[in-house]
């Protein structure tokens, strides 16, 4: 079997987490094109080398402090050096970077060394070829990935390779700028190469032994997901649920290629499956529950106003004038509901509301503030009855108040809306009544 294995900050914090890395790599020759973030946190109270290079490079513009954080950083890089006993020199590499920094090459150069020489060392312990992702990963004159012209040259320069280290998070322009994804985007470089190299699996290596039904800072010790589709992860990845980047799952999806969260420091935990689509019933009716706080919603009553073409569209286009986008819009007979971020509403509030009366004069105009969405999430759903009378049971228990709900059509999840203060206590009266009574 293909794979190709992308392993986080946390897994290449040391070289005592590279030797765990390097244990797992060899244990299975399907192992065979690596992905490696910049090396994380050793410690609590330690500062992540991605965080180090940011600061360093803001100081570039004094010699003396450049070269003591400089100096900071490349000690950190020959700890893993001499820890892992490679023969090996950065040193020509950091003259190199602090002479971009010198020259204001820019925040995403700087951002990219982490992993660039991350890279360096994993493909020096292994024994595998280095493949700088600025060659094989493109972003064109805007900024914006080129998926297709991306999996071009990663095919091309992968093609014939037994092996390889890929360093995740950056790519280049056509000119040679060098681009970076947002944070954690090394998981993105992770699934650009198993599409690539047609992979029949992508492990993606971290410090947790799979995806967690719920938060752990909510539910003490929650159920591990044995496995969830990509519908359902994107649903939970984007009310918050954080354990791979959201946009990995594209270039994945288009090959049906699955992937294995799986724990550097626990190998022999199962970890989650993520697939297209599977038989595989799910252990509990839903899958999973995540959530954010801090929305409001903008309620607007009008009678008659199912008989008004073009109703919504008017509504909707206030917001867009003001660049806000919607996060839901539940409505009824009369009335419309607009579900937003408050932050991002209170800096257009006054500007919105007399929008609203100007595009559709209203009956009458509501706001409530400080409310919270939460997604139960699973395919189960749909073949139980009552998923969601089990959800206002528990939720009427914990003397939750419910302020709004929405399923979609695909009964593939439901969203809650409560207020802030409620947050934390209907997620642990779901997560109880779902995967604690498990019915």
């Amino acid at each position: 079997m293909k794979k190709v294995v992308k392993f986080g900050g946390s897994s290449l914090a040391s070289a005592e987490q590279f030797r765990k890395v390097g244990e797992i790599i060899h244990s299975d020759q399907g192992r065979r094109f690596v992905v490696p973030s910049a090396p994380g946190k050793r410690f609590s109270e330690d500062t992540k080398v991605t965080d180090m290079l940011y600061d360093c490079y803001q100081s570039a513009g004094n010699a003396k402090q450049l070269d003591k954080k400089i100096a900071a950083i490349a000690e950190r890089y020959q700890e893993i050096i001499d820890g892992l006993s490679l023969d090996l020199s950065l040193a020509e590499e950091f003259e190199k970077i602090k002479q971009a920094f010198a020259s204001h090459s820019g925040s995403d150069y700087a951002a990219s060394r982490g992993e660039y020489l991350n890279g360096i060392i994993m493909a020096s312990y292994l024994g595998y070829e280095f493949v700088d992702a600025a060659e094989v990963i493109r972003f064109d004159e805007d900024g914006v990935f080129d998926a297709e012209l991306t999996n071009d040259l990663m095919q091309k320069r992968l093609e014939g390779l037994a092996n390889a280290v890929v360093p995740g998070f950056y790519g280049a322009m056509e000119d040679g700028t060098i681009k970076t994804f947002s944070r954690g985007g090394s998981d993105i470089t992770g699934s650009i190469v198993a599409r690539a190299v047609h992979a029949e699996l992508y492990e993606n290596w971290t410090d947790v032994s799979g995806f967690l039904v719920t938060d752990p800072h909510i539910v003490e010790n929650p159920e591990t997901i044995e496995t969830i589709t990509y519908r359902e992860l994107r649903e939970l990845s984007y009310m918050g649920a954080t354990v791979l980047h959201a946009d990995a799952i594209f270039p994945l999806r288009q090959e049906g290629i699955p992937i294995n969260i799986k724990n550097t420091n626990r190998p022999q935990d199962p970890g989650t499956l993520i697939v297209e689509n599977t038989c595989r019933q799910p252990k509990f009716t839903i899958t999973g529950i995540a959530g954010k706080k801090g929305f409001c919603a903008i309620s607007i009553e009008k009678d008659m106003m199912n008989s008004e073409i073009g109703f919504g569209r008017r509504v909707l286009q206030v917001f867009e004038e003001n660049g806000i986008s919607f996060e839901h819009v539940p409505s009824g007979i009369d009335t419309l509901t607009v579900l937003v971020h408050q932050s991002e509403f209170m800096e257009k509030e006054q500007q919105v509301i007399s929008g609203l009366h100007r595009a559709v004069n209203p009956d009458m105009l509501d706001l409530e503030s400080d409310l919270a969405l939460i997604a139960v999430v699973g395919r189960g759903m749909r073949a139980n009855r009552g998923t969601a009378g089990r959800i206002f049971a528990a939720l009427s228990h914990a003397n939750v108040n419910v302020k709004m709900i929405d399923q979609g059509s695909s009964e593939l999840n439901i969203i809650i809306g409560v207020r802030n203060d409620d947050f934390e206590r209907a997620v642990k009266a779901i997560y109880d009544i779902f995967v604690l009574t498990h019915i």
